[in-house]
């Protein structure tokens, strides 16, 4: 465990001994949660992000571990665990490594090489292998068997070869040093599978494609693989010209490593053919497949770490806050779906009208709008941004004017998941009686309130912020989008007594069925009155207690504190303040001026250090502060409704709605979502598109290019860019989930040229000059 929390250490940029308290916490069933905002004392005050990333490799070098334990006992029943495998596979520090090393004492189906190990051909590759001046044929008359299966030389050097080519391609060493060497040089090739031109036209920018492999961004990769799953495309990997009659660099390395030379000796030829055929059956394939492997891996981590991205700044977008709602839900042929919500988010009333085709009843529709505003004090209509968005938009704009005493703002609002929460088993029973239409429009209300609260009863990945999140290891998707909704559901903090039973299971410490027990504790005993109320909820015991008290806010309840971050084990330090401060406590809160001249130190003792003091302090100032920002809407530009009305040059406002690797996409109002690329994000060189813009953004962009028959927008943030002009990138409308519309790299120049023939001293130079 020592070596782990070091190591861990070393990566995170910490001390050990941080690392070990926090392990210890984690263990001890404490959450990322808890641990980053209660027990900074313990840890030295790592937060949310080291802890989590501490978390994630907390896993993986256990698990590495585990499995260096199972193979060190496995090689030990096999009796051939030396001190020196010992000491190789203790120091292993990847998975890959600690494969490698056990290959050769891996239990496998019977191999040609084994086959002829039994037929007694060992002997023989020995011989060869050690003396190259013996003559293959002449030593191989000898081993002619007809009863063993060796009819003839041929099929007795064919064994020989077999066994060298096994215990070649299971050096450890040479593992290591061919991965290593394809890894640098190695180019990612991928090629349309011929006949399926038309079938995979949105594959077209990977028909002829090749990037170095080290630097092949996730986006890409994750579209070759896609569109090799599909069939469409063929992925390789190759280094150098690899011209006919050639051989392979690697083969040069093969040689190197088990010292094989053309020195025109009787075996100098057959031990070359050893080794072509090592590289071209054994080890090209495992190799590519190891290493796309690695890039698949690489590029789903960046695939999830851009949807917890996206995620994060969605679930913390700004509320508008309490105040009473109507929520409407665009639709055509089957109306629009109308939902009034109180300020609580309570439902109050629901409706469905049919303002446009087929029906046309727009007077009509008006006429209800006003009448259900009116009746419930409506502040807010929430305008869901899927088909008929804009055209409801438009109603609802000549609602606000037809009625300008009830002073209505309008918001569009995406409608990302709506549909999913609509048909689950959670709107089942919130609404059991609603048709599952109009709880889309409840959801639309109340994610305009309060986003956050919303959105938690939406399975994370139905959210659709990210790129490629259906192509990705879908547990660890969900395990990292789960880590983000609680830190941010904890970083708000919830009010016990209004939060819904989703919204209460994700804070620390909670799950559903607490949570739904505290639901049903408030239902039968009306609303708590303070947080130790909680202790009376059945199954939740102390540790729970611990973990989750200081996220939950019970407003206006006995004791003030209960309504702030301030945790429950702090409340004697607080009671302290106030007592050596000659304040009550609830004079101290929000009494900034007065807070800020304290002097922490003089309240640390052996319990509470300085740091708890010091938080201690400032939440006092601005008890259970949030922090969103402040809401702001985005205006749409009146008579832009689809791609036919956007025109090159025009500046639009719009949202951003998803962060990619290449660029931003933003909703300027036309039901299609435009690209702004990467290259046009800003007049600086921008490396990562999350430092200048995040989904929920509100951003001037010019429209540079329109595509109606693809719908494809190219948008630009440079408003010094000249429409019409090339943005380096291919534009693709929509949310990050297809395969093109990213940066097209120049085509891949050959790493290395393979020898001119297949001499080994050629391979062998070859292969030096290689790795240099």
């Amino acid at each position: 465990m020592d070596s782990i929390n070091s190591r861990i250490a070393e990566e995170l940029g910490v001390r050990p001994q941080q690392v070990a308290a926090a392990v210890a916490l984690l263990d001890e069933g404490s959450t990322v949660p808890f641990i980053a905002r209660y027990r900074k004392e313990v840890t030295g005050s790592l937060d949310d992000t080291q802890l989590r990333n501490l978390e994630e490799r907390l896993r993986y070098l256990r698990e590495l571990d585990e499995r260096r334990a199972s193979i060190l006992s496995s090689i030990e029943e096999q009796g051939k665990l030396t001190q020196e495998l010992k000491r190789e596979i203790d120091l292993a520090d990847t998975k890959t490594r600690l494969e490698d090393l056990y290959l050769p004492y891996k239990q496998k189906r019977r191999t040609k090489g084994q086959i002829a190990l039994e037929a007694g051909l060992g002997e023989l590759a020995d011989a060869l292998f050690a003396d190259p001046t013996l003559a293959p044929e002449g030593e191989a008359e000898r081993f002619v068997d007809a009863e063993k299966g060796l009819a003839d030389i041929k099929a007795v050097l064919e064994g020989a070869k077999y066994i060298l080519m096994e215990r070649f391609a299971e050096d450890a060493e040479l593992l290591a040093r061919l991965r290593g060497f394809l890894k640098e040089h190695a180019t990612l090739s991928a090629r349309l599978v011929p006949g399926k031109e038309q079938e995979g036209a949105k594959f077209s920018d990977y028909f002829e494609h090749d990037e170095p492999l080290k630097s092949a961004p996730s986006h890409r990769a994750l579209a070759i693989f896609r569109g090799r799953n599909e069939g469409i495309l063929s992925a390789s990997l190759k280094v150098g010209e690899e011209l006919p009659g050639t051989a392979h660099p690697a083969e040069g390395m093969i040689a190197e490593r088990f010292g094989i030379r053309q020195q025109g000796r009787a075996a100098d030829k057959w031990l070359a053919e050893v080794v072509r055929w090592t590289w071209k059956v054994k080890l090209y394939t495992h190799l590519e497949t190891d290493l796309f492997g690695e890039l698949r891996d690489k590029a789903e981590d960046d695939a999830i770490s851009v949807f917890a991205r996206n995620l994060h700044d969605l679930l913390l977008a700004a509320p508008a806050g309490p105040r009473a709602t109507l929520g409407l839900d665009p639709g055509l042929r089957t109306g629009c779906k109308v939902a009034v919500v109180d300020a609580t988010g309570k439902l109050l009333d629901t409706a469905t009208v049919y303002p446009h085709a087929p029906r046309n009843d727009w007077d009509g529709t008006l006429a209800v709008l006003a009448k259900l505003c009116a009746k419930h004090a409506v502040d807010l209509i929430a305008i869901g941004n899927g088909t008929a968005s804009r055209e409801t938009d438009k109603l609802a704009a000549e609602l606000i004017r037809k009625v300008p005493g009830l002073k209505l703002t309008k918001i569009m609002v995406s409608e990302a998941g709506a549909s999913v929460y609509s048909a689950s088993e959670l709107a089942a029973r919130e609404f059991p009686e609603l048709d599952v239409s109009l709880r889309g429009a409840v959801s639309i209300a109340r994610r305009l309130q309060d986003p956050l609260a919303e959105l938690v009863k939406i399975e994370p990945k139905a959210i659709g912020v990210g790129q490629y999140q259906h192509d990705v290891s879908q547990l660890k998707l969900a395990r990292s989008l789960d880590a983000v909704v609680e830190d941010c559901v904890n970083a708000v903090g919830v009010d016990v007594n209004m939060a819904s039973a989703a919204l209460l299971a994700r804070i620390s410490g909670l799950n559903g069925t607490l949570a739904q027990n505290i639901v049903q504790f408030r239902d039968a005993n009306g609303a708590f009155k303070s947080r130790s109320d909680l202790k009376k909820v059945p199954r939740l015991g102390e540790k729970t207690f611990e973990q989750a008290a200081g996220f939950l806010r019970v407003m206006n309840g006995d004791n003030p504190l209960d309504a702030s971050a301030v945790h429950p084990e702090t409340y004697p330090l607080v009671q302290r303040i106030a007592t050596d401060t000659g304040r009550d406590i609830r004079s101290l809160i929000g009494d900034a001026g007065f807070l800020k001249r304290l002097d922490p130190q003089q309240f640390t003792d052996e319990r509470f250090g300085q740091v708890t003091v010091v938080d201690i302090i400032q939440e006092l100032e601005k008890p259970a502060r949030d922090p969103r920002p402040e809401f702001k809407t985005a205006e749409f530009q009146d008579g832009v409704e689809t791609l036919k009305d956007l025109k090159l040059g025009m500046v639009l406002e719009g949202v951003v709605t998803n962060v990619t690797n290449f660029g931003a996409f933003v909703d300027i109002g036309v039901h299609q979502d435009g690209l702004v690329h990467i290259s046009a994000l800003s007049e600086k060189f921008v490396k990562d598109p999350y430092e200048v813009v995040k989904a929920g953004d509100i951003v001037k962009v010019k429209v540079m290019e329109v595509d109606i028959p693809r719908n494809r927008i190219a948008l630009s943030m440079r408003m010094g860019d000249t429409p019409g002009e090339k943005i380096e990138g291919t534009p693709r409308a929509g949310k990050g989930n297809a395969p093109r519309g990213e940066r097209k790299p120049a085509a891949a120049q050959p790493q290395a040229k393979a020898p001119a023939n297949n001499a080994m001293a050629s391979l062998f130079a070859n292969a030096k000059q290689l790795r240099k």
